[in-house]
């Protein structure tokens, strides 16, 4: 896999840790990306939080376990959980087949401005180039 053909949409924000964050009217939803997804391996079982708890930024979100590892889920944004993903549930493989629609995590009604160290897709695309050993 390169950087370049990995799907990186440019209308989300994204974390170092490969989540992320597509921002609308005070609320984020937010999802794992294509990279972190393919680094995982087959994503067999989804741990999310309960509806109206407060999470901070890069707080603990959630976690997901692969067929390869359990993984802990950072979360982009501080806010109080809005909706959840309920699909992924009965269908965790959403997260693999389709990361950046069906397979998004969480909403987030936001506290406050972004955070800064959010990255645009461009910014995203160099870390994992960076990641895998290419020139950006």
């Amino acid at each position: 896999m390169t950087a370049q053909d990995n799907d990186v949409p440019d209308d989300r924000l994204y974390t170092t840790e490969h989540e992320w964050l597509l921002h609308e009217d005070g609320i984020a939803r937010v999802g794992l990306t294509a990279y972190a997804q393919e680094e995982l391996g087959d994503i067999v079982f989804v741990d999310l939080p309960e509806l109206g708890r407060e999470v901070s930024f890069m707080g603990k979100l959630g976690e997901v376990e692969s067929v390869k590892v359990a993984s802990e889920i950072f979360s982009p944004a501080a806010g109080e959980i809005s909706s959840i993903n309920e699909k992924l549930q009965d269908t965790p493989e959403l997260l693999n087949q389709d990361p950046y629609g069906e397979g998004w995590l969480v909403t987030i009604r936001l506290i406050g401005p972004l955070a800064d160290e959010l990255m645009d897709a461009g910014a995203y695309r160099k870390l994992i180039a960076r990641l895998l050993g290419e020139s950006a």
